[in-house]
């Protein structure tokens, strides 16, 4: 249920490509969408592969939040909604 004050965590993964960073971050970019956190581990199973963590300003409910994560997912081997939540105080 939004609060009208959200945000919205997502984890996924991209295989190595050039430009790629670039791709992930645009679709959030160009509906203006503040992302609070930008995170990336290694993954333990393959080399040069990471799992990212994004938190987004805004409730996955939000037709443009859900557009840029849907357009995100085009460029994704997988990719988690870990949930919308009430940003803290």
């Amino acid at each position: 249920m939004r609060s009208g004050n959200d945000k919205t965590s997502v984890m996924f993964s991209v295989k190595d490509a050039a430009g790629i960073l670039y791709r992930m971050l645009e679709p959030f970019s160009k509906r203006e969408i503040n992302l609070s956190k930008i995170e990336s581990r290694p993954m333990k199973q393959k080399a040069w592969e990471y799992i990212f963590f994004l938190d987004i300003e805004g409730h996955i409910e939000d037709e443009k939040v859900r557009e840029a994560i849907d357009e995100l997912r085009t460029y994704c081997q997988f990719l988690k909604v870990l949930g919308s939540y009430p940003k803290a105080k």
